[in-house]
């Protein structure tokens, strides 16, 4: 099979890369900031918006998988330049293209997201809003098969996202971990290896064209799971503080989840087990293997 990635060389990406990489032809397109020869993919440098780049890309592909779509017109350029078309297009989206505030767990049919949300956050919902209605839109045009993964909040080995990381930072160079008494939000994780073996199961299965996938653990996380996760896992001297959420951002402690209830959003990945088969990393298994990973980069 020879799978065509867009992006993949960061976090996501690159575990998908380093999976698929032994059992399928993978060829990478991105703006080769990292090299992905060391992985044993061919790498194409370019611009994802110039048309050029598509029309002269050598050679069919069964599937394209797409990491690195965020602002409307980024699949139609890629589908409407590329000479021969592929079998299917996955694209990566997120599970925050869901209206907020509805309550629940949210099933793949939910109504989007269709306010304008402020800041960066709201661009980037609104963004993988508009292109998974444009990928039903290109994808029928063109005669291609489409497949969207929906990932809930990505942690693991390779993340450049500030999230785990930090708590496992403090825990490693300062032999401290902040608990946040006061928070009762909730939130979903997914292991990065539990992604990408669900993008992998979608690769040109008919029985994923058309359908949307959320991939997290059914399992909502809190800050104190986090916390007694972390002290769990973690091999060296470690001590708590307890603070309030007030507290840590007064002294600069990001806090990357929801820490109120009010701000939970929850969803349903019963899809995923029925017809992917994932079967979802436990949250001490992952956080353990991602703080070893990280150990070795922080410590001195």
């Amino acid at each position: 099979m020879k799978v065509l990635v867009i992006g993949g060389s960061y976090f996501y990406g690159r575990v998908f890369v380093m999976l698929t990489v032994k059992q399928q032809e993978i060829t990478v397109v991105n703006r080769g900031t990292y090299s992905m020869a060391e992985l044993g993919a061919a790498q194409i440098k370019g611009d994802r918006r110039d048309p050029a780049l598509w029309r002269e890309l050598p050679g069919d592909y069964d599937a394209v998988v797409d990491f690195c779509a965020y602002e409307p017109g980024d699949i139609r350029c890629v589908l409407e330049n590329m000479t021969v078309k592929p079998g299917q297009y996955i694209f990566v989206s997120t599970v925050d293209v869901y209206r907020r505030g509805t309550g629940g767990y949210k099933a793949e049919d939910a109504p989007y997201e269709e306010r304008i949300l402020p800041g960066e956050a709201g661009a980037y919902i609104a963004g993988k809003v508009a292109l998974e209605r444009e990928l039903r839109q290109v994808c029928g045009e063109q005669g291609v098969a489409w497949t969207v993964v929906r990932p809930g909040i990505l942690y693991g080995p390779y993340n450049y996202a500030p999230r785990e990381s930090l708590f496992i930072q403090m825990m490693v160079r300062q032999q401290i971990l902040p608990r946040i008494t006061d928070a009762d939000g909730k939130f979903q994780l997914v292991y990065v290896k539990d992604a990408a073996e669900a993008i992998r199961q979608c690769l040109c299965n008919p029985l994923t064209y058309g359908k949307a996938y959320n991939i997290c653990m059914g399992e909502p996380v809190t800050y104190g799971r986090l916390a007694d996760t972390l002290l769990q896992i973690c091999d060296g001297p470690v001590r708590e503080m307890p603070m309030s959420a007030e507290q840590a951002q007064r002294q600069g402690i990001p806090l990357p989840f929801a820490v109120r209830e009010q701000e939970t959003e929850l969803y349903d990945n019963g899809k995923s087990l029925r017809e992917l088969g994932l079967v979802y990393t436990s949250l001490e298994e992952g956080m353990g293997k991602t703080y070893r990973a990280f150990k070795n980069v922080y410590q001195d």
